[in-house]
């Protein structure tokens, strides 16, 4: 499994990167707006700003950040909000985990009837 570098978070007084047309940052829906005329723009309808939230989460579950500090850059409110984004990176790393222990035990077969 790759190893990841440990999650860090921004400052709170980080600037806003995504900003609307007067430099302000973008609402709520107003984003969702934004973002899914980008991903029509690009030709991926099956993209969207929720999905990029969650596939944020995921990544940064998979670099070992704790449910606080995802919640603090996704902006999720309560933890099951994350845990339902993140089990899918829970289940990637216990996959690798399993695989490797199948492997290391196809180095070092037994048989299956010792003498």
């Amino acid at each position: 499994m790759p190893r990841f570098p440990r999650c860090s978070i921004l400052p709170k007084d980080a600037p806003t990167f995504l900003v609307t047309e007067y430099g302000r940052p973008h609402a709520a829906a107003g984003f969702e707006n934004w973002m899914r005329d980008r991903c029509d723009e690009a030709g991926l309808p099956n993209c969207s700003s929720h999905g990029l939230r969650k596939s944020c989460s995921r990544r940064l579950a998979e670099r070992v950040c704790t449910v606080h500090k995802i919640k603090a850059i996704t902006g999720h409110k309560t933890d099951s909000e994350v845990r339902r984004c993140i089990d899918k990176a829970d289940q990637v790393r216990l996959a690798h985990r399993v695989l490797k222990k199948l492997q290391d035990s196809a180095s070092s077969p037994k048989p299956a009837n010792p003498l």
